[in-house]
C-alpha cells in the first residue's frame, strides 16, 4: 500500500469505570460504561469507520470497552493489547503509532485520559472547527476523536493530522 494515502487514527477513551477496592489497572466498567461502550461501537459503525487494527491498553476497563464496542462493527479488526498504552502520555502514544505497519489504513486506539485528549490535540495540526471546540471542552469517557493523516505511520508527529470528527455519548 502506498504511504501517501489518507489514513484514519481513531482515538477511543475507555467507557466509565467503577472504583472498587482493586488496583487501578483492574478497575471494571461501571453500569454507565457498560451502556456507553456499545453506543461508541454503534457510532463508529454508523460513521462507516472500520479499523483494520485496534491497539488497546491492557487495563480491564479498556479491554471491556473494546469487547462491548467491537460487537457493533461489521467486522472485527485485528486487536493487539498494548501495555505501553496504559495511562500513556502523548509522546508514548505517538511512538506506538509510529510502529504500525504501513499496510494498515485505519487504526483505532483505546486508552485513557489525559493521554487520549492530549494526543488528539497534539496531532491535530488542522481541525474541523466544531470537532475542535467539542474536544476543547474535554474528552469524556467513551468519547471518540477521528483524525485523518496522510503518510507513513513512521512519520506521524505533532501537527501532522487533521481532527475531522469528535463524538461523546452524552452530548
Amino acid at each position: 500500500m502506498s504511504v501517501d494515502v489518507p489514513r484514519s487514527i481513531v482515538l477511543l477513551r475507555h467507557a466509565k469505570a467503577d472504583w472498587p477496592q482493586v488496583a487501578d489497572h483492574e478497575r471494571p466498567l461501571a453500569e454507565r460504561g457498560r451502556l456507553d461502550a456499545p453506543a461508541a461501537g454503534e457510532w463508529l459503525a454508523g460513521q462507516g469507520i472500520t479499523p483494520q487494527l485496534t491497539l488497546c491498553s491492557t487495563a480491564t476497563r479498556t479491554r471491556d470497552t473494546w469487547k462491548l464496542a467491537v460487537s457493533h462493527l461489521p467486522q472485527r479488526p485485528k486487536t493487539v493489547y498494548e501495555e505501553r498504552l496504559y495511562e500513556a502520555p502523548p509522546g508514548a502514544i505517538i511512538e506506538v503509532i509510529n510502529e504500525v505497519p504501513d499496510d494498515v489504513h485505519d487504526l483505532l486506539i483505546i486508552g485513557h485520559n489525559p493521554g487520549m485528549q492530549s494526543v488528539a490535540e497534539v496531532l491535530a495540526g488542522e481541525a474541523d472547527r466544531e470537532a475542535q471546540e467539542r474536544l476543547a471542552r474535554g474528552f469524556p469517557t467513551a468519547a471518540v476523536a477521528v483524525l485523518r493523516y496522510t503518510g507513513s505511520w513512521k512519520s506521524v508527529e505533532p501537527g501532522s493530522a487533521e481532527l475531522t470528527r469528535f463524538w461523546a455519548p452524552h452530548e
